[in-house]
């Protein structure tokens, strides 16, 4: 079959919305269904017609090869639309690589301290550090919903909102260990110190996209601890949320407003329950995700920073470089991202021609 004949039922479909639309009669969550896929199919049908109407030229091309007077033409726009019509074909199979239903969503990170007591939390903080100039020189905001941090500095947890456009799908990839090699401040021996921070980046979700029932929530209510005024620490403000199915427990006790803290508490519920029925879906279907960019897996080490070398290492798809300071405080994180994408997409594309 070629690939025009794969590429009829897109078009046909394309077609059939479009008189659809135009139905009197049509619901408006019928109607706004339909155009989301309309537009969501507009592109691919463009490039479509793109392709087919530069195969037909070709062709056309191809039988004034045969006229002596039009060869040398003919010769010559062969040369370009041999060039284009490939192209075309590459921009068509990205367009059909399915997408992720959350990767426009704005995204909760998460950042936690693991092994190495105070040299992890600093790590935990260079970690935030990092993603806050990302989203930066992305016109995104970081809003941090809780955080506890470190004696000596740093982040034992922290926890963050971030929003903007296509948040999820440039940050999904973040989700995992972090482990860093460095010489600690203390270390009067010059000996090079491994500590680590887990990363967990989860699609933020409205309240319809999960179904929380109230009888499944113990909401408890206490004084907060540590700093945050006089105020806090004399109103029971701290909100801890449990969901009973899942296990599951929310803490915040950032704001001084109880009201407050209960929906920072909420959204962050929503985030991890969604992201916990995800996760068992993919679980299940583990088998269709070799070919994927890790395996989702917040324990799984995706990453390395090396401060002797000045070198990051990503393990899942074996790319080094030598810019650590770049990554960690400018716009170095950004080459790491596309390059995951684009390896992603990879093996999507082999999926899909498969």
């Amino acid at each position: 079959m070629s690939l025009i004949e794969k590429l009829n039922p897109i078009l046909g479909r394309h077609e059939e919305l479009a008189v659809l639309m135009s139905e009197v009669g049509l619901s408006g969550d019928e109607f706004i269904k339909m155009s989301m896929e309309y537009a969501e199919l507009s592109p691919v049908v463009e490039a479509i017609q793109s392709y087919k109407q530069a195969v037909h030229e070709k062709e056309d091309l191809q039988e004034l090869l045969q006229d002596p007077d039009m060869k040398a033409m003919a010769q010559e726009d062969l040369v370009v639309l041999n060039k284009k019509i490939p192209r075309l074909e590459a921009e068509i199979k990205l367009a059909l690589i399915p997408k992720d239903v959350d990767d426009a969503k704005d995204a909760i990170l998460e950042i936690r301290a693991g092994t190495g007591g105070d040299e992890a939390a600093l790590f935990a903080g260079d970690l935030f550090g990092m993603y806050k100039v990302f989203a930066s020189g992305r016109g995104w905001s970081v809003e941090i919903l809780e955080a506890s941090t470190s004696e000596a500095g740093g982040y034992k947890e922290i926890i963050a909102r971030v929003t903007g456009r296509n948040v999820f799908s440039a940050l999904k990839f973040e989700s995992g260990a972090h482990r860093v090699q460095r010489v600690p401040d203390t270390e009067s021996q010059g000996r090079v110190h491994t500590s680590a921070a887990t990363v967990a980046v989860l699609p933020e979700v409205d309240e319809v996209e999960v179904d929380i029932q109230d009888k499944d929530l113990r909401i408890d209510v206490y004084r907060a601890s540590g700093s945050g005024g006089q105020h806090v620490n004399k109103t029971e403000s701290a909100v801890r949320i449990t969901h009973a199915p899942t296990g599951i427990v929310v803490a915040i006790q950032d704001e001084s407003s109880q009201h407050k803290n209960k929906a920072k508490a909420m959204k962050i519920l929503q985030a991890r329950i969604y992201d916990f029925e995800k996760q068992k879906v993919d679980a299940e279907r583990s088998e269709d995700r070799k070919s994927q960019v890790g395996s989702g897996d917040r324990s799984e080490r995706i990453r390395t920073y090396n401060f002797p070398q000045g070198r990051v290492t990503d393990h899942r798809i074996n790319l080094t470089l030598y810019k650590l300071e770049e990554i960690l405080r400018s716009t170095g994180l950004e080459e790491v991202v596309m390059a995951l994408t684009a390896e992603d997409q990879a093996a999507k594309l082999m999926d899909l021609e498969g």
